[in-house]
């Protein structure tokens, strides 16, 4: 599956700029046969806007996720999106309600059905910390043309733990929207492709670019395969980057490479 990487800081605290950016950015996917699209984290308000994070929130099944189907329906193309998400049902803290903010991302397919959301499990600094509720559902996944496909944000990828467990649930394209900041860029240029390679599956990492209040973003965004070989990797600047996930590929390699099928559960109890 042809997979596009949106590597764009969007225009932080105008969800309607941000939709803009993901409609031109979709266009140019479907153009050149993507079937998916993924945006950073937080892609859709922006990361570094304060507490305008509580006030853009929004729902799962919000507007703007029936403006981002509209958008994955009219091109053909799916997306996976970046965005605080305000807890079902809970209130607004605008009307004075004590509502849960989530960290999130959504994958709505190419007909604009919401096929899944997860929920940022590992916060990172103390920022997020005082912004964000942290998710309880490390495997969060779905099909999408013929592969399965799990859900990440960021930090998360950096918790082997965490990657091992969407292998073992047979994850063949983790996404992994991303506001990788300097100086911490060797994550997008080794940890992810190492991750890749040990777990055996495709591993999509788009990030944020630029300033951004107190945080410099670096880009690098990638599509590691499961050879630990990047097939995509965008510069530092406003980049839309695709490559493909290959399903022969990852069988062929999932064959020759053993370490699933070597692995040694009983000994590893204490790690829990």
């Amino acid at each position: 599956m042809r997979t596009a990487l949106l590597q764009s800081s969007g225009r932080p605290g105008s969800v309607a700029e941000n939709l803009k950016v993901l409609d031109d950015a979709a266009g140019r996917a479907a153009a050149a046969g993507a079937g998916l699209l993924v945006t950073a984290e937080m892609f859709l308000t922006g990361y570094a806007i304060g507490d305008d994070i509580g006030r853009l929130a929004e729902p799962a099944d919000g507007d703007s996720a029936d403006a981002v189907a509209e958008i994955a329906g009219r091109h053909g193309v799916a997306v996976a999106y970046g965005y605080p998400e305000r807890g079902h049902g809970e209130g607004s803290p605008a009307d004075g309600g004590t509502a849960h903010v989530y960290n999130s991302v959504q994958l709505i397919s190419a007909d604009g059905t919401r096929l899944a959301n997860y929920r940022k499990t590992h916060l990172f600094g103390c920022f997020e910390r005082d912004h964000f509720t942290p998710g309880d559902r490390p495997v969060v996944q779905a099909e999408l043309n013929g592969l399965r496909v799990g859900l990440m944000i960021c930090y998360d990828v950096e918790f082997p733990e965490n990657v091992r467990a969407h292998a073992l649930a047979g994850t063949d394209l983790l996404l992994v929207p991303t506001a990788q900041m300097h100086p911490f860029q060797f994550v997008a240029e080794s940890v992810v492709p190492v991750r890749a390679f040990e777990n055996q599956m495709y591993v999509a990492y788009v990030n944020r670019t630029g300033p951004e209040g107190e945080f410099e973003f670096v880009g690098l965004s990638t599509l590691a395969g499961p050879d630990g070989v990047a097939r995509a990797r965008a510069g530092r600047g406003e980049e839309l980057v695709l490559a493909d996930a290959d399903p022969v590929l990852l069988a062929a390699s999932r064959e020759t490479n053993p370490y699933l099928q070597d692995r040694r559960p009983g000994l590893y109890g204490s790690l829990v």
